[in-house]
């Protein structure tokens, strides 16, 4: 029997590895399938949040600091993963980001460092995890978005990646399939998670236009709940995945999302938010929000996905 209750059943003794473990949706999807019975792998960029995690979680479990963006690194944290668990079961590749500002006031490099942690990530951690997946006839879980369906303005990086990563969630189903592997896309909405938190305080602008979306999609989910929902996809191999389930609904007219009739009814809108989030993002000074990793090595520490690959005391098996 599981800590929540239910028995561990078809987690049971399984190894997830998860990228962007030490917050928000990783985290707590690695908490829940470890109370199923799974053993993890936690990958990310901030080791003293790693290492206390896995240490939650108790023997069994281990973890890696690695820059999705870094081959190197991913190729590291998968080995270590086979050496001391024996092999990888189950992936989410998880790990995002969601830069400030628009195109004409945003920091270039952060709308570039977004598409490159979002989109980019997901295609190194699934180059990286695949011979171990198919060694195990394994579940890959690639986190896309509700954003992949309908473009917003103030976030073109994240939306470009967010699609992206259905797409190539869709080609890579087909390439793997014969290899015995599963490929799932996820597709949250709004979660609240640190990413959502930051993104509201640090434009009131651009919580004023959530707020006008039309339901689900200005519906904010718990995390909670998001990672129920990434655990029972990985016990059943789900296809998609949407959080909450309403957000199929709106991948079923997405066409009618990117028409030039919802470009006249966002643009209504856009015209008054869109000046009011270039101001705010210039006010901020800052490319992404507060607790992203990159805002800490851009201000002068050492960047976070250098830091040693020690895993923390009492995670071995």
């Amino acid at each position: 029997m599981s800590i929540d209750g239910r028995p561990a059943g078809r987690l049971a003794g399984k190894v997830v590895l998860v990228t962007g473990a030490a917050r928000g949706i990783g985290e707590h999807t690695a908490r829940l399938a470890a109370a199923r019975g799974a053993r993890l792998a936690l990958v990310g960029l901030e080791p003293d949040r790693l290492a206390a995690l896995a240490t939650e979680l108790g023997p069994g479990h281990v973890w890696f600091p690695a820059d999705v963006t870094d081959q190197a690194e991913l190729a590291a944290a998968v080995d270590g993963t086979v050496t001391e668990l024996g092999g990888i079961d189950a992936v989410v590749a998880n790990a995002g980001v969601a830069n400030r500002g628009t195109i004409a006031v945003g920091d270039v490099e952060a709308l570039v460092r977004t598409v490159e942690v979002n989109l980019i990530g997901v295609m190194r951690t699934a180059a990286a995890t695949v011979p171990a997946l198919t060694a195990r006839r394994g579940y890959l879980l690639i986190v896309s978005s509700a954003a992949a369906f309908a473009a917003l303005p103030g976030m073109a990086a994240y939306c470009a990646s967010k699609a992206g990563v259905e797409h190539f969630g869709t080609a890579i189903r087909l390439e793997l399939a014969h290899r015995g592997v599963a490929v799932g896309t996820a597709h949250p909405s709004w979660v609240d998670t640190d990413l959502v938190r930051e993104a509201r305080a640090d434009l009131p602008a651009f919580e004023t236009a959530l707020a006008k979306l039309p339901w689900p999609m200005r519906r904010t989910t718990t995390v909670q709940e998001c990672a129920a929902a990434f655990v029972r996809a990985i016990e059943r191999r789900s296809r998609r995945v949407y959080v909450p389930r309403a957000v199929a609904g709106v991948q079923a007219v997405r066409s009618l999302l990117v028409s030039p009739l919802a470009d006249k009814l966002v643009g209504r809108t856009a015209k008054e938010t869109v000046p009011l989030i270039e101001e705010q993002s210039r006010a901020l000074g800052r490319g992404f929000g507060a607790s992203t990793p990159e805002v800490a090595a851009s201000a002068g520490s050492e960047p976070i996905s250098r830091a040693p690959r020690s895993r923390a005391e009492g995670t071995r098996r």
